[in-house]
């Protein structure tokens, strides 16, 4: 009879890190643009970002 396996991927860790790259970079996106009207469009981005990236952890973790 076969042993059960338990096999485990790390999607979520690399999903997460490359959506969290995304975030940095519209968080400086959003330091650069700070008195013009876009750097509420780069926040925006950067927050998006960083909500799917603890999503993408949540969602690939068992």
């Amino acid at each position: 009879m076969a042993a059960p396996t338990e096999s485990t991927t790390d999607k979520g860790v690399g999903l997460a890190m490359v959506l969290g790259a995304i975030a940095v970079l519209g968080a400086f996106g959003m330091a650069a643009a700070a008195p013009a009207a876009e750097a509420g469009w780069a926040f925006a981005v950067a927050i998006t970002f960083a909500v799917l990236a603890v999503v993408g952890i949540h969602v690939y973790a068992e």
